[in-house]
């Protein structure tokens, strides 16, 4: 059973950064995309990025393109995402995501992706 382990939440005041980490317990490279999702109180969740481990094309939601950076380690299983310019509507639940052949727009949304336990990001104003 693979198992995603995130990281790195916390609150903060807007304008500022935070880095949310996630460990992979399995080899990184063995799956098609990673991603992040997010999910705020009373909303859907939603892709806010998304990569693809061999070929390093990315994804972002619009809400979030030049504030946030999806990056992987592959040596430490690695999965990054740096936010920078936090708003208070980045306020969710963040999760990771991995799925051996989910799409980049849409990674973790297929049945049979793995999804973290995910962790909280809180933005005040």
């Amino acid at each position: 059973q693979v198992q995603l382990v995130e990281s790195g939440g916390g609150s903060v005041q807007a304008g500022g950064s935070l880095r949310l980490s996630c460990a992979v317990s399995q080899y990184t490279a063995s799956f098609g995309c990673m991603g992040w999702l997010r999910q705020a109180p009373g909303k859907e969740r939603e892709a806010v990025a998304g990569i693809y481990w061999g070929g390093g094309s990315t994804y972002y939601a619009d809400s979030v393109k030049g504030r946030f950076t999806i990056s992987q380690d592959n040596a430490k299983n690695t999965l990054y995402l740096q936010m920078n310019s936090l708003l208070p509507e980045d306020t969710a639940m963040y999760y990771c995501a991995a799925d051996p052949y989910g799409s980049l727009r849409a990674c973790g949304f297929r049945p049979g992706a793995y999804v973290g336990q995910g962790i909280q990001v809180t933005v005040s104003s």
